[in-house]
């Protein structure tokens, strides 16, 4: 397997940046705030022709632990099971501000890791190296490396002492694998994370009773009856007015970079809030974007029978548009429903994923023809004469014809659901896109054979009469 390395030390001394750093193809939220990071991130990495998986994880106040419920505590937690599961721990200092009481205390849980540790004192750029690293000697964990994760300045021997302490990759191991990628979606505090933790059956994200508490998209392999998956835990997102923080702004953007990556996107709605204007709008990019979708109404346990005829009323009213989609009632918290899940999110993936044929796509686009054919446009019937795939996630159907730029919203749905129906494309969007052939005879001027001129003679007296 891959070496694992993690990053470890207080709020706000460069973590995320490193891991930028380490993991290039995508990058984690970076902001000078401290305890921006609260979950584990993994990422893949390579150095040279070393693969390795790289952790970011979120601040150690020093004390390494909290009583209670508290975030912080919280946080330290997700800490320590990112510790436990490394190969080698890095651990950074700021060396600006010089080395405090928490990175000691800190040290000290870490020598009882019994993982190599290695020591980076970051924000050390214009300084000399030897005097950056020589007030850290005192953690008695080895030289540390001076380095600076914003400019790249001594990752490069970092990683070099990092990785000649470990074993290397198996063969098949370094490549990355690949999955269906899954984006949870939906408002804040409607228990995306939550969700995320029952699927997959362990604490792997932060969950507090507080909006807001994910900031960052995490990514998470996964694999489940011999299929992989990518599950995508996002951050809340809001209406565009109450959304002031600058932070809560990138996480928005980062959302939408998530639903563009996923191939299926399970929206999470609140049982007990009902549907919100901004479910609709989220859901409105989600259709927009072309993914794969199912609707999972969270917090069904314990709702009085009236209520939870009210909020599939309410689906049905004012989510019609998303009629493709499976919906299923769940409790995050408890588990109920959620085994179910995986099942839906397959369905929705093959039927965006599928290959159609170009004979049967025009066998059944005649027959939806001759069933219910097109209205006229302009005094001539609009034609359509044959079909075939034109991309997949989401299925595209171009449509050939004459006069294609007069279909009418209303028949475009008819053959969306005639499409849907008998190609079994439950669970994604399909989208037709219509082409006219050009008219052979175009600009070409008919001449008149003498018969003709005389006939036309004739009717013009007849006119004039």
């Amino acid at each position: 397997m891959k070496p694992v390395v993690t990053l470890v030390g207080r709020p706000n001394v460069g973590k995320s940046p490193l891991f930028t750093s380490l993991h290039p193809p995508r990058a984690a939220l970076v902001a000078d705030l401290p305890g921006l990071t609260s979950d584990r991130i993994y990422g893949d990495g390579k150095f040279g022709d070393r693969p390795y998986i790289v952790v970011d994880t979120g601040g150690l106040n020093g004390d390494g632990s909290g009583a209670g419920q508290d975030i912080s505590a919280l946080i330290a937690g997700q800490a320590r099971l990112a510790m436990q599961e490394a190969n080698a721990i890095v651990f950074l200092v700021d060396g600006r501000g010089g080395l405090t009481a928490g990175d000691e205390q800190i040290a000290a849980a870490l020598r009882q890791m019994g993982k190599p540790i290695f020591v980076a004192v970051n924000k050390s750029e214009g300084v000399d190296p030897h005097i950056a690293a020589a007030e850290f000697q005192a953690l008695g964990l080895g030289q540390p490396h001076a380095i600076s994760a914003a400019h790249g300045d001594g990752v490069t021997s970092l990683m070099e002492a990092v990785l000649a302490e470990l074993p290397a990759a198996a063969a098949e191991d370094v490549e990355p694998q690949e999955g269906v990628r899954v984006a949870v979606v939906g408002r804040p505090n409607v228990g995306k994370s939550t969700l995320i933790n029952r699927m997959l059956g362990e604490e792997r994200v932060l969950v507090y009773d507080q909006a807001g508490t994910t900031r960052d998209s995490i990514y998470i392999p996964y694999e489940r009856d011999g299929r992989r998956y990518v599950l995508i835990d996002t951050a809340g997102v809001r209406r565009r007015a109450r959304v002031e923080d600058v932070i809560e702004k990138f996480s928005v953007v980062k959302t939408l970079q998530a639903i563009d990556a996923a191939h299926v996107v399970i929206m999470m709605l609140d049982a007990r809030e009902g549907v919100h204007t901004q479910d609709l709008t989220l859901a409105g990019m989600v259709v927009e974007r072309g993914r794969a979708l199912v609707i999972v109404v969270n917090k069904w346990d314990g709702l009085p029978q009236e209520q939870r005829q009210q909020v599939k009323t309410d689906i049905d009213r004012r989510l019609p548009f998303l009629d493709f989609a499976a919906i299923h009632f769940v409790s995050a918290l408890h588990g109920t429903g959620v085994g179910n899940l995986f099942d839906a999110v397959q369905s929705a993936y093959a039927a965006a994923m599928r290959k159609i044929a170009t004979p049967e796509l025009t066998r059944i686009l005649n027959q939806a023809v001759i069933h219910y054919p097109p209205p006229i446009a302009k005094g001539r019937r609009i034609k359509l004469r044959y079909a075939h795939q034109g991309g997949s996630n989401p299925p595209l159907i171009v449509i050939h014809g004459n006069q294609t730029a007069a279909v009418p919203a209303a028949y475009q749905r008819y053959l969306i659901n005639t499409f849907r129906e008998v190609f079994h494309l439950q669970g994604t969007p399909v989208r037709l896109e219509f082409k006219t052939g050009a008219n052979p005879y175009a600009g070409r001027k008919n001449t008149l054979s003498k018969r003709q001129v005389a006939k036309r003679k004739r009717l013009q007296r007849y006119l004039k009469k």
